[in-house]
């Protein structure tokens, strides 16, 4: 790492689910750290903890022991409301089903964020038309999703994600429900947010394919990092 603190520091974190015989240890004792402007993909099967990380680092799960450190701040001792406003501020999310509102233009959903923020109508507006503008999507402000094709779908759920113009965005599978072309543009879109805004991203993904254009590729089993390719062979 280099001499300027982590964006993230993620230390010995566990997570277990129920309790008793019921109790299931999602992470196992996780540990890594991320620099701002990586662009990180996290893989591993299904049932290998990827998840569970992705909600610990986007504050909404809470890790049962071990260190979360976010921007400075130790995030496992937040409480709700605080782990709120740093995901409001801070953080921003794409997600495999898009997750807009159906009869809700696009401008209006790139709003959303911003609404909550309690920002004046002129500047919601200008800066949804800027985030829109961002992942190619000027003149298409006041189609709904249902007038959008997937790809244009997902780069609406891009924009809302960027506008607030978050430090680290979570992507999780969000090519899983595009066809291979619609998959690479999303790619690329991400690749540019990534190194020309220095928007630090990490995607949780299923598909070689899809993690080869990250720099950076953590592999998850059984709840631990199995492999980090940021780390050179001794």
């Amino acid at each position: 790492m280099s001499e300027a603190a982590p964006l993230i520091r993620v230390r010995g974190v566990t997570k277990t689910y129920g309790s008793g015989q019921a109790a299931f240890q999602a992470l196992k004792g996780v540990s890594f750290e991320l620099a701002a402007g990586e662009f990180v993909a996290v893989m591993g099967p299904s049932g290998s903890g990827k998840s569970t990380v992705m909600n610990i680092l986007g504050c909404l799960d809470v890790p049962t022991s071990g260190e979360y450190v976010f921007l400075d701040q130790h995030v496992e001792q937040l409480d709700r409301n605080q782990r709120a406003i740093l995901r409001r501020h801070c953080l921003g999310f794409v997600f495999q089903g898009f997750n807009l509102l159906a009869r809700t233009t696009a401008l209006e959903n790139v709003e959303l964020p911003l609404l909550y923020r309690g920002l004046p109508l002129a500047e919601r507006h200008a800066q949804a038309r800027e985030a829109l503008a961002l992942v190619g999507l000027t003149g298409w402000e006041h189609h709904t999703p249902a007038e959008l094709s997937g790809g244009q779908q997902q780069r609406v759920a891009i924009a809302r994600a960027i506008v607030t113009r978050p430090t680290l965005l979570l992507a999780d599978e969000p090519t899983g429900n595009l066809d291979s072309e619609r998959s690479v543009e999303i790619m690329q879109l991400l690749t540019r947010l990534n190194r020309e805004h220095g928007i630090t991203v990490l995607m949780v993904t299923h598909e070689p394919d899809m993690a080869a254009w990250a720099s950076r590729t953590l592999r998850f089993v059984d709840g631990l990092v199995d492999h980090d390719s940021a780390e050179v062979p001794a």
